[in-house]
């Protein structure tokens, strides 16, 4: 075995460790989705799971959210991150040197950042080489591909990728820079959305609306108030 299957195998052990569960759960006093979701600035904190844009909604597909200029991607992003999470499931986010985001920001919006393991790629190659490691590892419910303005993915590769989120019942999202007129990545896209903010005082609010949903059809848009961090914001 490589060491590198070793890292993914000891990070797996120690992010389900840390993850309790039921009963544990609650004696553990760990924050429940709800709240986050309060946390990260809703109106209620019974305010329901959004129908579509959600972690179980974006299982076994291959996602790409996109934008340029005033776009919350990262945001959306996140609030799938905290679901994978809350649901017990490690999360991957790969990056190019062209994306980045602020690690305190994700912290203060909830996110474990023990339980999220950051892959840092030189180039498109390594990140689709890295993805397919990860979803292979059947170890993740949600894998995170930041291309940034990189916006490439090989067709076969695509592929590969989706028939392994299916396999392991785990979501494939790609951030993407670049209008919403603009090409996909690809026919393998299963869902493209963009999602964007409007900004009230210190808060936000996010609007994620389907370009492209091959199970549901376009047009639909899912609104979530927000509160943003100054890095975060910052970096989008």
């Amino acid at each position: 075995m490589s060491d590198e299957s070793s890292d993914v195998r000891d990070f797996l052990a120690r992010a389900r460790a840390a993850a309790p569960s039921g009963s544990a759960r609650a004696a553990a006093a760990v924050l429940s989705l709800d709240e986050l979701r309060a946390r990260r600035g809703l109106v209620s904190e019974s305010a329901p799971a959004p129908a579509r844009w959600s972690r179980a909604q974006l299982s076994g597909r291959l996602v790409e959210l996109s934008g340029l200029g005033s776009v919350a991607s990262l945001t959306a992003a996140v609030g799938v991150v905290l679901e994978a999470q809350e649901e017990g499931d490690p999360v991957g986010w790969i990056s190019l040197p062209s994306s980045t985001f602020y690690p305190p920001d994700l912290a203060d919006s909830g996110v474990d950042l023990d339980a999220l393991i950051v892959v840092r790629a030189p180039s498109i190659e390594a990140a689709g080489k890295a993805a397919d490691r990860l979803l292979r590892s059947g170890g993740f419910g949600l894998v995170v591909l930041d291309l940034g303005p990189a916006a490439v993915l090989p067709i076969p590769l695509q592929g590969r990728l989706v028939g392994l989120a299916q396999r392991h019942d785990a979501a494939l999202l790609c951030l993407t820079e670049k209008p919403g007129d603009a090409a996909s990545l690809g026919s393998m896209v299963s869902l493209r959305a963009e999602a964007r903010r409007a900004r009230d005082g210190d808060r936000f609010t996010v609007t994620v609306r389907a370009l492209k949903d091959k199970q549901r059809g376009p047009g639909w848009t899912h609104d979530e108030p927000a509160r943003g961090p100054a890095g975060l914001a910052r970096s989008e």
